[in-house]
């Protein structure tokens, strides 16, 4: 649960989730910050670019969903968690 990596980035923000081991947050201009264990969620590099226009975020136990603005979704985190939708 340690934030101080981000905090900086946590300015505006409008929605907080936490899964078992990570967080995610919406701000302001819709994008995501994620902390925690990387692999529990905690870091969303690897769909960063996807995350724009997020409206809510959803937590699982070790993952991540975002619905963004056009309707369509994007996860992250333990696959066998919901982590992997492609």
């Amino acid at each position: 649960g340690d934030s101080s990596e981000v905090q900086d980035q946590l300015k505006g923000v409008q929605l907080l989730q936490a899964a078992s081991c990570a967080f995610a947050a919406i701000l302001a201009d819709e994008s995501v910050v994620t902390w925690g264990v990387p692999a529990y969620g905690g870091d969303s590099s690897e769909v960063q670019d996807q995350l724009k226009g997020v409206q809510l975020l959803q937590a699982a136990s070790c993952a991540f969903a975002a619905i963004l603005a056009d309707e369509s979704v994007v996860t992250w985190g333990v696959p066998a968690y919901g982590g992997d939708s492609s």
